[in-house]
């Protein structure tokens, strides 16, 4: 069970295949969906795994009815349209979470939860029909073989890879591939080509993306998943950072979508003494499952503040509730996601998945913080109808059900239904609201000109500043931002710098934390952006009076 998938799961692009619902099928798929139900014991059979077809009864009528199809519509359809199409509208029909994978999207779902993929180890992106590569992954094969950020991949075992054609699709076909495989890359470095052997390796899908000191009693930990590398991840940082004197910590759960319960409880162990529950599921098929703390945590005598916000989803609010009902931290932000759903993945015999969901889970207070969802709900909607109505801005927009409030050991009311609301909220940044800095920041116009900006001045950056050097004393200045806005205003939007005024400050912020993310990494970016945090500002100030809090035992 902890190592059930738990994050927001949206159901794959694929193709839009949604859309092709409107087909003049619709009908009669929908009549096959209730048959489909019952055929999924077809796939289902011994004990949640995929097993062989069915003999007879209900998989065979399933199955008949579709060669039905096949064979006798008005136009040729193909009889896995038929298949996928009645899979997806029945888990559809059954909550936001349930859903069907394809074999070709399996790998894009599961990759960043596994912790790692194979291929070369670049971050890359594609402009004007070519492939930049924005930075080498550190100890990966690339970086070992000499390529640099700047370099341009022409071409892969000797295939042109530039031209209209190009995309991040097809390049990721060509670059990722098994272990130990070999590729060979053309490159253009200024105008000297030079080819590289790589040797496809594991490529690691970070958890933590940043932990430094604050300060020197303060430490950071950004997590942007639960993967399974997640718990070795955390606890590298937390060593480090308990080896170096922090006495306080700030874990930043913010758009963290979720993963694998199991690394959340792990973490939370940390936390905690013994027989401390620390989270249960339960479902109509799946009797109640507990999950108790079973060692004296690592970090159990350390402060703690948790940052969450909209974004923060499933196991970031298994994390965040448990911390808040032991009384064991103080969560800072704003309402998050409320996704209370268990998913099991179930693999299909074609390498496709379902993702079904089985339970829901709950805090230790007994808080399932799933929000409602069902035909007249809006569900993927519901975070853009609560900024509409102020619930970003003041925490008196939000309503909880009476029914469902619980209270701490420390006598703390909190509540279920619908996430996890933060201890002391914190309004969003009004600037953040701007339609100036919305439009500019949506898309990837910060991203493309500071890989410009940096492309064409990297020798001189680098020659000039390290990373604390460039957090300390790089600035964006007029020219810059000119620059920035004469970008823009090719891409159709078009602002002067007297209009961006109020957002300047912001803006300069953006654009020098994604020039340190392409010169130094995703750290150094995160250390500029939390000059300018709300959020971040607010978790300090909590730790510097955290003894204004009623605490318990733990």
């Amino acid at each position: 069970m902890n190592n059930e998938p738990l994050s927001k799961f949206e159901h794959s692009g694929r193709g839009n295949r949604r859309g092709t619902l409107s087909s003049p099928l619709v009908p009669l798929l929908a009549s096959l969906v209730l048959i489909a139900g019952i055929c999924l014991g077809y796939f289902l059979r011994g004990g949640g795994q995929a097993g062989a077809p069915g003999r007879g009864g209900n998989a065979s009528k399933l199955l008949s009815v579709i060669n039905f199809i096949e064979s006798n519509y008005v136009d040729s359809v193909e009889k896995r349209f038929l298949v996928e199409t009645a899979i997806e509208a029945l888990l559809s029909d059954l909550d936001p979470h349930s859903g069907y994978i394809a074999a070709e999207d399996l790998a894009a779902f599961t990759e960043p939860l596994e912790g790692q993929f194979y291929g070369v180890g670049i971050e890359f992106l594609i402009q004007r029909d070519t492939l930049f590569v924005v930075r080498t992954i550190a100890g990966g094969p690339s970086e070992r073989a000499g390529l640099q950020a700047g370099d341009r991949i022409i071409a892969v075992d000797g295939i042109n890879l530039t031209g209209p054609a190009l995309n991040a699709d097809t390049a990721t076909a060509k670059l990722k591939g098994p272990r130990g495989t070999e590729v060979k890359v053309t490159v253009l470095r200024n105008t000297i080509r030079k080819d590289f052997t790589l040797k496809r390796d594991g490529i690691p899908i970070e958890s933590v993306t940043a932990a430094f000191n604050i300060d020197p009693q303060t430490g950071y930990i950004k997590l942007e998943r639960f993967a399974k590398p997640t718990y070795q991840e955390f606890m590298a940082a937390a060593h480090r950072m308990k080896d170096s004197g922090v006495k306080r910590l700030v874990i930043d759960l913010r758009n963290n979508g979720g993963g694998f319960m199991q690394p959340a409880t792990e973490i939370l162990e940390e936390f905690l003494t013994p027989g401390k529950l620390l989270v249960y599921t339960e479902g109509a098929h799946h009797p109640r499952e507990e999950v108790f703390s079973s060692k004296q945590g690592l970090l159990k005598d350390m402060d703690v503040v948790v940052i969450i916000d909209q974004g923060s989803a499933s196991a970031s609010e298994i994390v965040a509730g448990a911390l808040q009902d032991w009384d064991r931290s103080i969560t800072v932000g704003r309402r998050s996601f409320g996704k209370g759903l268990v998913q099991h993945e179930i693999p299909l015999p074609d390498q496709s998945a379902i993702r079904l969901t089985v339970a829901r889970y709950y805090t230790p207070t007994g808080r399932c913080i799933q929000k409602p969802y069902g035909d007249t709900i809006d569900y993927f909607s519901d975070v853009h109808d609560r900024l509409v109505k102020g619930e970003f801005t003041s925490p008196d927009s939000t309503d909880f059900p009476e029914e469902l409030k619980k209270t701490t050991p420390a006598g703390r009311v909190v509540y279920g239904g619908g996430g996890i609301m933060p201890d002391v909220f914190v309004p969003i940044d009004s600037l953040f609201l701007d339609p100036a800095l919305v439009a500019l920041n949506t898309g990837s116009l910060i991203r493309d000109y500071c890989f410009n900006y940096c492309d064409r001045n990297r020798t001189q950056l680098t020659r000039q500043y390290n990373a604390a050097s460039f957090t300390s004393d790089f600035v964006v200045g007029e020219s810059m931002l000119a620059g920035f806005l004469e970008d823009a205003r090719r891409q159709g939007k078009s602002y002067t710098l007297a209009a961006i005024a109020p957002v300047r400050d912001e803006l300069a912020v953006r654009l020098k934390a994604q020039m340190a993310r392409n010169l130094f990494g995703d750290e150094t970016m995160y250390k500029i952006l939390l000059q300018r945090d709300r959020d971040v500002d607010k978790a300090l100030e909590v730790l510097r009076n955290y003894n204004q809090f009623t605490w318990t035992s733990n």
